[in-house]
């Protein structure tokens, strides 16, 4: 494709560059011998010069255009590969809505250069070259005027070109955090009404359109700038070529259609000059945009496969061993979340972890997914260091049923088969119907093809929870991190789901995090942290006898629970 489109953009610049002297040889053979009949068939020979010309460029358009839609298509899919598989670190500070701004805007811009931006450019390129030697071959006098004034134009264009690389960056660095910014507040948008920020939050996304606009404009200005003062310069130089060519033509120095060819090769020089100057304007807005996606693919996944991991014994069982780990998230290095914590647990045994907010629950659950590495001691899973492992042969062992369950706007069918999506029909009902998901989903207007709106908005916290687990069942591995699986549902939707949870735990080694403790009795041993620490472990019964912070948890909680209901 890019040999033919090479093929096709010269040949039309070559046909282009034909015509003048065609229009030459019809004024000095065919107005000059007064002969009509030879004037006829110099015009049939231009109809067919255009029609080539047609040809050619319909053709370089297609094939540029194809060129340029391909390759954004490439890059896209690229960008978004490599942003999937960065470690959730980096999405600790980044903003989605800036990366969107990247994927899309940014992919766009380099699509205008990679296509139409670019092909205009060498286009021009070989105009000029051409129109430049025809002008010097039909007279080297006259050549002089108009190509002194290339220097000229040339400083220019290269001083804007900078500029408008500056200032084209400047905007889209404004318009993605503008982006970001839209695409919280529109993914809260319940939050934004019922707190009546729908002013404040216009009037914020406005101030940012404004600063991407005053910054786009500038750049547009310089751009306006610099082609104005390309024209000035190549009209000027036109002119004068005109003027002194007409004397020579008096003098008898030149023929009047050597005259017209070297004015519609000026002419042609001129025009593609002043086109080149629009389209660095252009180049160097899609190089900015190339920088900021250069950024993107640059960085490099925290957390990845090493050169040859280990593979995991083949077992439908799973023991893991947490060993003297401690932890800190970067913005608090200072600060560990996990201290020096040892934890063993045994194949199919269910372990509830609980303690006060921040006691460091979740972050076991990151570091077992190896979203993080420890700072000091290992994790092991099956006798094997997690970071021996490739993390997606590690996470595919792991079903996760989180607090905040993630629903698609999909169908309910796909949503479930999120968690193997070669499933058949028939897999994906049978998980359903395990997780107790089937009798709701039934009485759907299409069952399991029905829409459940952006982020499962017209589902119920229960039914979102069943489908989670729905999702663990369909997956089938051998270790279940249940992360506040009932916390946020009524009491008829947490019995529903724990019966689904009990199902779901059999056989499996389970991991869970609760804080209603009422959740964690049947537990095979609870575990209490606090401070990133296990301070104790147990059986319910052991526990409260131990009078701890098990017991002192477990007493607020249920007598909070038996005042609620006597209310």
């Amino acid at each position: 494709m890019v040999g033919a489109a090479i093929i096709a953009l010269f040949s039309a610049a070559v046909i282009t560059l034909i015509l003048p002297a065609a229009v030459r040889r019809m004024i000095d053979n065919g107005f000059g011998a007064d002969d009509p009949a030879l004037v006829n068939s110099y015009f049939v020979v231009l109809i067919g010069v255009v029609c080539a010309l047609s040809l050619a460029s319909s053709i370089r358009y297609f094939l540029v255009m194809w060129i340029g839609e391909r390759v954004v298509a490439e890059i896209r899919s690229d960008v978004f590969a490599h942003m999937t598989r960065l470690s959730p670190a980096f999405y600790d500070s980044a903003k989605s809505g800036e990366i969107l701004s990247r994927l899309t805007a940014d992919t766009t811009q380099i699509k205008a250069a990679f296509g139409a931006s670019a092909s205009l450019a060498m286009r021009n390129l070989i105009m000029f070259a051409g129109a430049a030697v025809m002008m010097v071959v039909t007279s080297p006098r006259l050549s002089v005027i108009v190509l002194a004034a290339i220097p000229v134009i040339l400083v220019p264009i290269l001083g804007f070109g900078r500029q408008v690389r500056k200032r084209s960056r400047f905007a889209q660095d404004t318009l993605a955090d503008a982006s970001a910014y839209a695409g919280e507040m529109l993914g809260s948008v319940r939050t934004l009404q019922a707190f009546t920020h729908e002013r404040r939050s216009s009037d914020r996304y406005g101030s940012a359109v404004e600063t991407a606009f005053q910054a786009a404009r500038k750049a547009i200005m310089a751009r306006a700038a610099l082609t104005g003062f390309a024209l000035f310069v190549i009209g000027a130089s036109i002119v004068a070529v005109l003027w002194i060519g007409a004397s020579d033509v008096f003098a008898g120095r030149i023929t009047g259609g050597e005259l017209s060819q070297f004015l519609l090769y000026s002419i042609l020089a001129a025009g593609s000059l002043a086109a080149l100057s629009e389209v660095w304007g252009e180049l160097s807005q899609a190089a900015g945009a190339a920088g900021r996606l250069s950024e993107l693919l640059e960085i490099r996944p925290e957390i990845s496969a090493p050169a040859n991991p280990v593979r995991l014994p083949a077992t439908s069982r799973a023991e893991i061993v947490f060993d003297r780990v401690s932890f800190a998230y970067q913005n608090s290095r200072n600060m560990p979340v996990v201290r020096d914590l040892s934890l063993n647990v045994t194949p199919g045994e269910t372990v509830a972890v609980v303690g006060p907010s921040g006691a460091g629950k979740s972050t076991l659950f990151s570091l077992l997914m190896r979203y993080y590495d420890p700072n000091e001691g290992v994790i092991r899973l099956n006798g094997v260091e997690l970071t021996k492992l490739d993390p997606e042969e590690l996470r595919r062992n792991i079903a996760l049923v989180p607090q905040d369950t993630a629903i698609f706007g999909a169908t309910i069918a796909e949503n479930i088969a999120y968690g193997r999506p070669e499933a058949t029909r028939a897999e994906i009902i049978a998980a359903a119907q395990a997780a107790l998901a089937a009798p709701f989903i039934d009485t759907m207007s299409e069952g399991y093809d029905t829409l459940v709106g952006e982020r499962g908005i017209t589902l119920s916290g229960g039914q979102r929870q069943r489908i989670a687990i729905a999702r663990a069942v369909l997956k089938g591995a051998p270790v279940l991190l249940l992360d506040e699986a009932t916390s946020a549902l009524d009491a008829e939707s947490e019995s529903l789901v724990q019966q689904a949870l009990d199902r779901l735990m059999e056989g499996r080694t389970t991991l869970v995090i609760a804080h209603r403790l009422a959740t964690v009795l049947k537990a095979d041993r609870i575990v209490v942290m606090d401070a990133g620490r296990i301070v104790e472990a147990g059986t319910h019964a052991e526990l409260t006898a131990a009078s701890g912070l098990y017991a002192k948890l477990a007493r607020l909680q249920f007598n909070a629970e038996r005042e609620d209901e006597t209310a």
